[in-house]
C-alpha cells in the first residue's frame, strides 16, 4: 500500500503506491503534438514501460509503433496499465480522469487539470478518496532555469522576494482549440509563480483582448499578490513574432532572470560601488552590480516531468504537482478571467 505525504498547499498526497523498482506499465491517451513527445519520453525513463496508447482519431504522427492504436480511454484500462498520462483535450479531462480513478488506475494529467474548477475538484477528489497517485503536467517546474532559481532562493541568495514577473510571449501554436491563452500559456506562469515563492495567490486583477477572429482571447495582462506578500506580474500572448520566455525574481539582493527557452539563470547583484554622478547619487534605491550566468546542468524537462511522476509512484522524493495544486492554479487563471469580464480585482 502506499504512503502519504503534503504538497506545496498542505494537501495530502498519496506516494508509494508501486513497489520501488518494478516497471510500471504506462498507458498513454492522447496521440496529438503533446501526447507524441510523452510517448518517447516514457519509452525512454528507466523503469516506465510503455504497454497501451489510444487516440479516438488515430495516430497521426505515427508514435504507436507495434502497439495498437486504441479507441478510448476504457479500452486503454483494459489493456492492464498501472498508470496513465493524459495528454487529450483540455474538455476531456474531467471524463478521463473520472474513468481512471474509477478503474483504480494512477495518472498524471496535462495542465490544467480540467475546463473548470469544478471539473479539476471533482477530479481531484476522485483520485484522493480512491487512494491513488494523480499528477498534473506542469512542465516548466521542471526547466533547469527554474529549478535552480527557486533552490536558490529558497537558499536565502536573494533574501525577500519582492516581485516576480513572467513574460511567456510567440506566434499562434495551431494545436490549441479549446481554451484560450490563459488556461492554455498563463496557467503555467501561474503555477510556476506560485511554486518559486512558495505562497498562494491572495488577489488578481487581468485584461484580456482578442485579436485573432478565435472565440478565446488571444493576449493578457495580470498583476496580483500572493499570501506571503509578492507582488507579481504576467504578460501572455499567442500573436507575437517574437518568442519570449522570461521569469524575474527581484527581491531586497538582487534580481534573478532565467530564460526558460535557452534554460539560462543570470543574477543581477545590487550595486556597492558609490557613483558620482549627482542625478543617480540622490537616487535613494539600489543600483546594478555584478552580473553572472550560472553553469547548470540542462536536462529535457519532460523527461524530468515523468521521472518526477515515477518516483512519486515508487515513493521516492519527487517534486511531481499534485492534484491539488493543479486546482489552485486553475482557481487563479478563473480568478483572471472573471477579473478582465468584470474589470474589478478578484480575491482567492
Amino acid at each position: 500500500m502506499g504512503g502519504q505525504g503534503q504538497d506545496a498547499t498542505g494537501q495530502t498526497v498519496t506516494s508509494g503506491v508501486i513497489p520501488e523498482g518494478q516497471p510500471i506499465r504506462m498507458g498513454l491517451i492522447g496521440l496529438g503534438s503533446m501526447g507524441r513527445h510523452h510517448a518517447r519520453v516514457i519509452r525512454e525513463v528507466e523503469g516506465m514501460e510503455l504497454v497501451a496508447v489510444a487516440d479516438a482519431h488515430g495516430d497521426a504522427h505515427g508514435v504507436a509503433r507495434e502497439l495498437e492504436v486504441l479507441p478510448d480511454v476504457e479500452a486503454l484500462i483494459a489493456a492492464g496499465i498501472d498508470a496513465a498520462m493524459v495528454a487529450v483535450p483540455t474538455y476531456l479531462h474531467e471524463q478521463v480522469g473520472l474513468a481512471l480513478a474509477a478503474a483504480g488506475v494512477h495518472a498524471m494529467i496535462e495542465k490544467p487539470i480540467a475546463a473548470t474548477v469544478a471539473e479539476g475538484e471533482a477530479v481531484a477528489a476522485a483520485f484522493e478518496e480512491a487512494g491513488l497517485v494523480g499528477c498534473v503536467g506542469y512542465v516548466e517546474r521542471c526547466n533547469p532555469a527554474l529549478l535552480e532559481m527557486r533552490r536558490r532562493i529558497e537558499a536565502g541568495e536573494l533574501g525577500t522576494v519582492y516581485q516576480i514577473t513572467t513574460s511567456r510571449q510567440g506566434p499562434f501554436p495551431a494545436r490549441i482549440a479549446d481554451v484560450g491563452v490563459v488556461k492554455d500559456l498563463a496557467t503555467h506562469d501561474v503555477d510556476l509563480t506560485a511554486w518559486i515563492a512558495q505562497s498562494a495567490y491572495a488577489m488578481i486583477s487581468a485584461q484580456v483582448t482578442h485579436r485573432s477572429g478565435r472565440e478565446h482571447e488571444d493576449m493578457v495582462v495580470a498583476t496580483g499578490r500572493l499570501a506571503n506578500g509578492t507582488i507579481v506580474n504576467h504578460i501572455v500572448n499567442w500573436l507575437s513574432p517574437l518568442k519570449i520566455r522570461e521569469t524575474v525574481a527581484t527581491g531586497e539582493k538582487g534580481s534573478f532572470i532565467a530564460n526558460t527557452l535557452s534554460g539560462d539563470l543570470t543574477f543581477v547583484k545590487n550595486g556597492d560601488v558609490a557613483s558620482d554622478w549627482d542625478r543617480v547619487a540622490v537616487f535613494r534605491g539600489v543600483s546594478e552590480g555584478d552580473s553572472i550566468r550560472f553553469a547548470i546542468a540542462k536536462r529535457e524537462p519532460l523527461r524530468v516531468e515523468q521521472e518526477n511522476f515515477r518516483d512519486r509512484l515508487w515513493g521516492r522524493p519527487s517534486e511531481a504537482v499534485s492534484m491539488s495544486e493543479g486546482v489552485h492554479a486553475l482557481k487563479v487563471v478563473e480568478a483572471v478571467l472573471e477579473s478582465a469580464a468584470s474589470g474589478t480585482t478578484v480575491a482567492l
